[in-house]
């Protein structure tokens, strides 16, 4: 899912940038959100497309639908990538959502293999366990679209997880193996740049359709709560503009944030 912000600012994003993404790369030691330190560089000017930042631990990391997002110090990705999207629409968004999520399952599964799964509308999942998860900030100046800040947290080297999330796995326990957290950020920057480079260069449909290919639970019955009645339709697929399509007898579509998934134990 995306959050849009409206900001006041001269930092424009020049459209013809080619730097790499991953390029500056910031390690940090502690950080209150990668997001918000990714922002307030942009917004003074300090950071363009494809500076990405990186935090061994955040204090206030940022989840889905304004929960707060938990982690182990120094054991996973937690990673804000800027980007330049003025090649794109407003009403285009969801593409950005769509190009990250590829480039994480890309990345993801190449040590997971291919039981990862991307859950609507960003979740990484393994099996039925949440690797991980993306929230995009996209900011606008008037009718334009200025950057797009991408947040991505991964789980990989932590065990221990707070009792209140449902059913978090990390990639050490999928594999059995420890990983340097620093050096794979930076395989997930490649990532990224690959699928940025194929979404600029006139990939969205191609995109689409890749991420409904490895959509979680397609073709299967799930239990989904909307306005707290719990139903169970069919995950049919996801069209552009992010709306989630499902068979409850009839074909409905809904938005983001209108329905939350119900995940067994």
């Amino acid at each position: 899912m995306s959050a849009t912000f409206v900001k006041n600012s001269n930092s424009l994003l020049p459209i013809n940038a080619k730097t790499p993404i991953g390029h500056p790369f910031l390690v940090l030691a502690q950080v209150d959100s990668t997001n918000i330190y990714a922002i307030d560089k942009v917004q003074a000017n300090l950071a363009a497309h494809g500076a990405a930042f990186f935090a061994h631990h955040q204090t206030k990391g940022k989840g889905q639908m304004g929960k707060q997002w938990k982690d182990d110090s120094g054991s996973n990705i937690l990673l804000s990538v800027v980007i330049n999207t003025q090649f794109l629409l407003i009403s285009q968004q969801f593409a950005i959502s769509i190009m990250t999520a590829l480039a994480c399952y890309d990345f993801f599964s190449q040590y997971a293999g291919d039981e990862t799964k991307m859950k609507w509308p960003n979740d990484l999942y393994w099996r039925d366990r949440k690797a991980g998860g993306i929230l995009i900030e996209n900011h606008l100046k008037g009718s334009n679209w200025q950057y797009s800040v991408l947040g991505m947290g991964i789980n990989i080297n932590q065990t221990v997880f707070d009792s209140q999330l449902n059913n978090p796995v990390s990639l050490k326990q999928i594999t059995g193996k420890k990983f340097n957290p620093v050096e794979l950020a930076k395989q997930l920057c490649q990532s990224l740049e690959k699928r940025f480079q194929e979404l600029e260069n006139g990939g969205m449909q191609a995109q689409l359709e890749a991420y409904n290919q490895i959509l979680y639970k397609k073709g299967e019955r799930v239990s989904l709560k909307k306005d707290n009645i719990l139903f169970q339709p069919i995950i049919k697929a996801v069209r552009a503009n992010g709306r989630l399509v499902v068979d409850n007898g009839l074909e409905e579509d809904y938005d983001l944030g209108q329905l939350v998934w119900v995940i067994p134990s």
